[in-house]
């Protein structure tokens, strides 16, 4: 089992350039600036309920929108979770939470099971949040899922204010991510009769 689940990205295109530091038994510190004020708002939240130290930078081509780095951090985080888990031994993997904010209530279950799937049932009032586009909300949890072997499941049960909606989102995958990876005391090996996730 690794003593020291730590990963470190440096994910670089023609659109974006994005760095990531992660720590999966830290204590909820965040350093984000993708450019993007409301996604590093979001992202801020991922940290501090999953108790991951992150640092994410990204510079990407914000003048066309958002949309590149967006995905491409996704990317980039995912590959990292993949990379701090190494073979998952002695992980709980799976998570789940019921998350309120306010009016608004989202359910975000997710298995680190090596197949990078999203299923996503959540619909919007506004189309955008300030200068954030909604629709980037699956963008970024589809790229996070698909690279970090991830099946993720959100859906919206109640809800009208789109922002509260987008943080109980946010929120709820950093609780569930926070069990998934934590360590079980009473097991060592890989969770799966297959011995490999």
């Amino acid at each position: 089992m690794k003593s020291e689940r730590t990963a470190e990205i440096h994910r670089t295109t023609r659109e974006t350039q994005v760095s990531i530091f992660l720590n999966l038994d830290g204590s909820g510190t965040w350093e984000i600036e993708t450019g993007i004020p409301f996604f590093d708002h979001m992202l801020s939240h991922v940290a501090v309920h999953s108790l991951f130290d992150l640092k994410i930078t990204c510079q990407g081509d914000l003048e066309v929108d958002a949309h590149h780095s967006v995905e491409d951090v996704g990317i980039a985080l995912g590959q990292a979770l993949a990379q701090a888990l190494g073979d998952k031994a002695g992980i709980q993997r799976y998570g789940s939470m019921l998350m309120p904010m306010d009016e608004a209530l989202v359910q975000v279950a997710l298995d680190l099971s090596g197949r990078g799937l999203l299923v996503y049932e959540v619909s919007f009032a506004a189309s955008q949040v300030g200068q954030f586009d909604t629709e980037l909300v699956p963008e970024f949890l589809r790229a996070l899922a698909h690279n970090a072997g991830l099946t993720l499941h959100v859906s919206l049960v109640h809800g009208t204010n789109t922002h509260h909606i987008i943080e109980a989102i946010f929120k709820g995958l950093g609780r569930a991510l926070g069990q998934a990876t934590a360590l079980d005391p009473r097991r060592r090996e890989i969770p799966s009769t297959k011995g490999v996730l």
